[in-house]
């Protein structure tokens, strides 16, 4: 029995004999099937033939992204708390080098994801360290493809993954109905960051953001839910975006970037 891989999003499955017929992540228009068909892969052979680039981002910040790239080439973020350490989104690849690294830093307590294309390998990882719990929001649970004890399905628009640490889940929508960002008040030297997956998507010129129903399909978002977007994250203080790829960083004014991003969308879509 084993854990298949879709090489095209990192998504990990339940336990088989033989591999899925298809992803339904892939096979679905926000992804796409992989360019050579569905093709599927483990942790082992992963484990044999790729590594974790791990790297300072800021204080208390480090990022994990696979080498050579693998996936969507998503990138997790360890974020460094007192109340202890929380892993935003996910990657497949787990190993020894990996666990070191983070234990380096202080251990890990729980994870979050954004939303189905960074669920990955989490549970791995969740079980790498004693089976910590793994929050999901609850819209999206028929995208889980590898169920496990360890998940919380939470519910509403906000979840405190980490007691005592000042992390806020925030459910922004769009992208998936439970798609969601993190709040972390502490970072950019205390001014405050949010780290997003793809409901807010951090674009080339990295003054701005865009929001898509699908990036690879190009399957915009409508205006209203651009504008619950920008509702969802406007209680919060902070100046820095982290997306979820690596070098996708609004630097400063990351909250008027999102506010602006959005105006210029919604003009653009007539709205």
């Amino acid at each position: 029995m084993e854990h298949f891989i879709c090489i095209t999003c990192g998504t990990s499955f339940a336990a088989q004999k033989a591999p899925p017929a298809r992803c339904p992540i892939c096979d679905e228009e926000r992804q796409y099937i992989g360019h050579q068909g569905q093709r599927w892969t483990t942790l082992g052979e992963l484990q044999r033939d790729h590594n974790n680039l791990v790297q300072t981002i800021e204080r208390g910040l480090t990022g994990f992204s696979t080498e050579p790239a693998f996936a969507i080439g998503q990138q997790a973020h360890l974020i460094e708390t007192p109340a202890g350490n929380l892993l935003w989104n996910g990657i497949s690849l787990i190993d020894e080098a990996t666990i070191a690294a983070i234990e380096q830093r202080g251990g890990l307590a729980a994870i979050a994801v954004s939303h189905p294309h960074f669920y990955t390998g989490v549970v791995e990882w969740s079980r790498a360290f004693g089976g910590i719990p793994m929050f999901l929001h609850a819209d999206d649970q028929e995208w889980v493809m590898r169920p496990d004890a360890a998940i919380v399905f939470w519910q509403g628009e906000t979840a405190d993954p980490l007691p005592g640490s000042g992390l806020t889940l925030i459910r922004s929508g769009g992208h998936f109905a439970g798609s969601c960002v993190l709040h972390w008040p502490a970072g950019a030297e205390g001014r405050g960051a949010l780290l997003t997956g793809d409901s807010i998507q951090v674009v080339a010129d990295r003054r701005w953001v865009s929001f898509m129903y699908s990036y690879p399909n190009l399957i915009p978002l409508g205006a209203e839910a651009v504008r619950r977007i920008v509702v969802a994250v406007e209680p919060y203080a902070f100046d820095r975006v982290y997306g979820g790829c690596p070098q996708s960083v609004v630097t400063v004014d990351g909250k008027g970037a999102i506010a602006r991003s959005a105006q210029r969308y919604i003009a653009r879509m007539g709205g």
